[in-house]
């Protein structure tokens, strides 16, 4: 098979560029820049430049390959309408692309915006158009099941984690060590899911070559990590006391990613497990932690 990645160069899309080629399958990853296009090139992807403003690069990817996996995303937390533009009109433009082609397209989603927890695989997603979390993008994206597209969301932990991350709990860290104090919101107990990043990605690859049409997937091999859990540890590995904060002051706090560790986003993987015949082996995020606070 041959796999449009877009994301291709960030942290899950690096992870699953090497799954699919070890896999056997061949891969044309989106790159936005020169060290980009050179890093893929070096694992033995072929490179398609563009971004997710350039829609015809989007069609040209998804058009010349056997499935799409949309990984990329704009995470611009200081222009949030401007990101959900730009994730909605890509994952229209390439489920419009691949309409009427039973080819496979999955695209990446999240656990944020639900309200009871733990979510599970049955919880459609409570994102409904543009102004929502994501744009949309998975409900969206759904709805091509029906215009003859295989399609899947996938429901990544907030915490994909392991050596080299930047992600969440990279952002954590930045914040405890700046502010000389690791915090979590009210009593700590709302918890995070976690997968490593090489067992998120190798339910990428299976989800592409098997998942039916219409499948919401949860990529989490922890079910939810207490919050607390999560301060202390980088507490002790930074050297920096933990304390509590009111969960409407989180975001006053620890900035941005203080939205999204005061909340309660545990998600059973369970159902994903079995339909992909998914065992996680990776680290746990406990084991991770101490490669970022070294």
């Amino acid at each position: 098979m041959r796999v449009f990645i877009t994301g291709a160069s960030g942290w899950i899309g690096s992870h699953a560029v090497d799954e699919f080629l070890a896999a056997g399958h061949q891969v044309l990853g989106l790159a936005r820049s020169d060290a980009s296009a050179a890093t893929l090139e070096a694992k033995g992807a072929e490179v398609l430049r563009g971004d997710l403003d350039d829609l015809d690069s989007l069609r040209k990817g998804a058009e010349s390959t056997d499935g799409t996996v949309h990984l990329a995303n704009k995470h611009d937390f200081t222009d949030q309408a401007g990101t959900n533009r730009a994730e909605r009109a890509a994952v229209q433009t390439i489920g419009d692309t691949l309409a009427g082609s039973d080819r496979p397209f999955l695209i990446a989603s999240g656990l944020g915006g639900f309200t009871e927890v733990p979510v599970t695989e049955d919880h459609e997603n409570p994102s409904v158009g543009l102004d929502s979390f994501r744009g949309g993008s998975e409900r969206l994206a759904l709805d091509y099941a029906d215009r003859g597209v295989r399609v899947m969301a996938a429901r990544f932990a907030p915490t994909v984690h392991g050596p080299g991350d930047h992600g969440f709990v990279a952002e954590l860290v930045r914040v405890a060590r700046e502010a000389g104090t690791s915090h979590y919101a009210g009593d700590g107990t709302n918890r995070w899911p976690a997968v490593a990043a090489t067992d998120a990605a190798r339910a990428v690859r299976l989800a592409v070559e098997g998942a039916p049409a219409g499948s919401r997937l949860h990529v989490v091999a922890e079910e939810g990590v207490p919050t607390r859990e999560i301060a202390e540890a980088i507490g002790a590995g930074l050297g920096v006391p933990v304390a509590s904060i009111d969960p409407a002051q989180a975001t006053t706090a620890m900035g941005w990613i203080g939205f999204f560790f005061a909340m309660d986003l545990a998600a059973s993987g369970a159902r994903t497990r079995e339909l992909l015949r998914w065992n996680p082996t990776g680290a746990t995020l406990a084991q991770d932690l101490p490669s970022y606070t070294a």
